[in-house]
């Protein structure tokens, strides 16, 4: 029989900075309240929809802790007849998770306390959310204790999560420590080590701060193997204020690699590389340069994966940066039919954890199984890049979810696990869907189609992006679409030119964009003419309502043939309407001969102008070269997937990383 030792799976931890906007994450004041069960409610549309109305709408009592109560890193204090929860994303275990994909079939609670009169009532939940006490102890009359707890991982193949409450009596209570163990085989007895990996882009400080953070954790320290940044912009991190301080928590462990802007994609790869030629670390973590992050949760996703049955991709999930209770995704999928990415089946995105916590919200008790993870936090075994290759160079977009499907299909799983977390800035505030990104979106979702869709065509690929043109057409948008059409002609010149295109595609992007007004962006109002129209709106009219299914489909057959119209001749002089945003759908846009559009990110605006000569050649063009995609579609599938082992083998990136090479590009904390 083999010989087993006690490993540490998971302990207690509070915020490091007090910040009362994340403490709902770590500790829950509130009963709880869990909404009504799918079957409960029934297949009735409305009253499905009556369901996430209410399923979104807070459940707070407005109790609130005090930063005070934060004794420490892993201690709390609990008012004398105070009641909290440990049921909490970040100090709940995720129980169904180590069921599904680790070694761990028992799990052990240990729960220090000090105050008599202390209980400690252990629960679980079923995957359907429903808890259940499990035990429960107290200290009585004594001034503290270490109460431990057996717990079974058996119940919980579909879903589930254990937590902790406590209950203050007479006497004030600090729960000093909680920690969550496992007897594990002795060849898994040592943990793992991590190459940190950091793509940075003009944004020294946050940066800086990000590996101050990193470093300051003595927790995570012995975890570290290097952290690697790969500096690629103008504004350099080693000018950054904040460095001195992040250099000498991490002394040696820091590395900067300074190379050409090569994009995320480019700049992970190196990343990658280095990892793999180093040979010293068991993962890479990618992670974005632009988050705060929960060092905890590098702990935990590093212990995941070294308990996982398999080498497994272990991401961590992504918090709003700026509402920093809310977790923008819980998991992510392929949508293979349209083959788009999308939160994972009963996910809800966008959830704030301090208006109803995991206790009161049924669907987080799922097992949300994904396949991929984002790369502003996800953890790599160095074993998966040296069998599977390292990322496809794309610049950006897709790059990780791509990465995702290829491990999938080599039988590496991706787990989204819960407690390993950043915060960012959501995609929801960016505009990446109209400017230079658009290229990128659209050129390498259909390279990832072509490598991975189980469809003939793609499924739904090529009729969906056609549509997606004529929408943009019909908005004015004529700088986007043309940057599409240039990306389906680069899908349409095969994989040869992917690593070529690298360094130089960004440049010629925005080169072409700036050949329209929709793209030329202009930070202050007055740039733009007064509003005025040749005629005011029907009945004065508002026409900022969402439409209804009907007249969207009405639109949608009458808006081309209105772009072919001559424009009425006031509209070439002054923008007929200023559109934000938020309101500014292809059906609104539609109906304007020009418009001042503001941007998703709020900093400026454009001036969009009708050109029916323009609709009729990019028309034209969209046509074409979509049937021209439908044809040789299977003669793409075989070029893309015959060259995907060389374009993502470290021979193939080590050619296009040859200029920055050198050793003075390469510097040592």
């Amino acid at each position: 029989m083999s010989t087993t030792t006690t490993r540490l799976l998971q302990r207690q931890v509070l915020p490091v900075d007090r910040d009362l906007d994340v403490l709902p994450l770590y500790v829950d004041p509130e009963p709880a309240v869990l909404d009504a069960d799918k079957y409960e409610v029934g297949s009735n549309r409305q009253a499905r929809e009556l369901n996430v109305a209410t399923m979104r709408k807070g459940v707070t009592t407005g109790a609130q802790l005090h930063p005070d109560q934060i004794v420490s890193r892993t201690a709390l204090s609990v008012p004398s007849g105070d009641r909290l929860s440990f049921g909490t994303y970040f100090n709940a275990f995720p129980a169904s998770y180590w069921r599904r994909w680790s070694v761990v079939e028992e799990v052990q609670l240990s729960v220090t306390v000090s105050g008599r009169g202390a209980s400690v009532i252990v629960y679980k939940s079923m995957a359907r959310g429903n808890s259940q006490r499990v035990d429960t102890a107290s200290t009585g009359s004594e001034s503290g204790g270490t109460f431990t707890f057996d717990l079974s991982l058996k119940p919980f193949v579909d879903g589930g999560w254990y937590w902790y409450d406590v209950v203050a009596g007479d006497d004030e209570v600090v729960v000093e420590s909680a920690e969550w163990t496992a007897q594990v085989p002795e060849d898994r007895a040592a943990h793992g080590t991590v190459d940190l990996v950091i793509t940075t882009m003009n944004r020294p400080d946050f940066c800086a701060k990000l590996l101050q953070q990193v470093g300051d954790d003595e927790a995570l320290r012995p975890y570290l193997d290097s952290v690697m940044v790969m500096e690629q912009g103008k504004d350099k991190v080693v000018d950054s204020p904040e460095l001195p301080a992040a250099r000498e928590s991490l002394g040696d462990l820091l590395r900067i690699i300074e190379q050409g802007n090569l994009g995320g994609s480019g700049g992970y790869a190196r990343g990658q590389l280095e990892s793999v030629r180093k040979g010293t670390a068991t993962y890479a973590m990618m992670m974005d340069d632009d988050v705060v992050c929960e060092p905890e949760g590098i702990i935990r996703a590093i212990t995941f994966g070294d308990l996982a049955r398999r080498p497994t991709i272990v991401g961590g999930h992504m918090f709003n940066l700026y509402s920093r209770s809310r977790l923008h995704s819980f998991g992510e999928v392929v949508q293979p039919w349209r083959f788009w990415w999308q939160s994972a089946p009963g996910v809800f995105s966008d959830w704030d954890f301090a208006s109803r916590n995991l206790r009161s919200t049924r669907w987080l008790h799922q097992r949300i199984d994904v396949d991929f993870n984002g790369w502003f936090m996800c953890l790599i075994p160095r074993r998966v890049l040296e069998d599977v290759g390292l990322s496809l160079p794309v610049f950006i977009k897709w790059d990780d979810s791509e990465f995702g499907l290829r491990a999938k299909a080599a039988g590496y799983p991706t787990v989204t696990f819960p407690g390993a977390a950043v915060w960012h800035v959501p995609w929801t505030d960016k505009n990446d869907a109209l400017d230079w990104q658009a290229y990128f979106h659209v050129r390498n979702r259909f390279v990832a189609a072509l490598l991975h869709s189980p469809y003939p065509h793609g499924g739904r690929m090529i009729r969906g992006s056609r549509n997606h043109q004529i929408a943009h057409l019909v908005a004015m948008q004529y700088s986007t679409v043309e940057i599409r059409h240039q990306a389906l002609l680069d899908v349409l010149e095969g994989p040869g030119t992917l690593h070529r295109d690298l360094p130089t595609k960004l440049a010629e992007v925005n080169a072409t964009r700036k050949q329209f007004t929709d793209a030329q962006l202009q930070v202050d109002p007055d740039a733009f003419a007064p509003v005025r129209r040749s005629k005011p709106p029907r009945k004065g009219r508002d026409d900022s309502a969402v439409p209804g299914r009907l007249a969207t489909l009405v639109s949608a057959g009458l808006q081309p043939i209105r772009q072919l119209k001559k424009p009425r001749p006031l509209s070439r002089s002054h923008p007929e309407a200023e559109i934000r945003a938020m309101d500014a759908k292809w059906y609104r846009l539609g109906r304007y001969d020009s418009a001042v559009v503001s941007m998703n990110d709020g900093t400026s605006a454009a001036l969009y102008r009708r050109d029916p000569e323009t609709f009729r050649e990019m028309m034209a063009k969209t046509v074409q070269i979509h049937e021209r995609l439908k044809r040789e579609w299977p003669r793409l599938v075989e070029e893309y997937r015959a060259e995907l082992g060389h374009i993502t083998s470290p021979e193939a990136w080590e050619e296009t990383f040859r200029p920055w090479m050198q050793e003075p590009a390469d510097t040592d904390g």
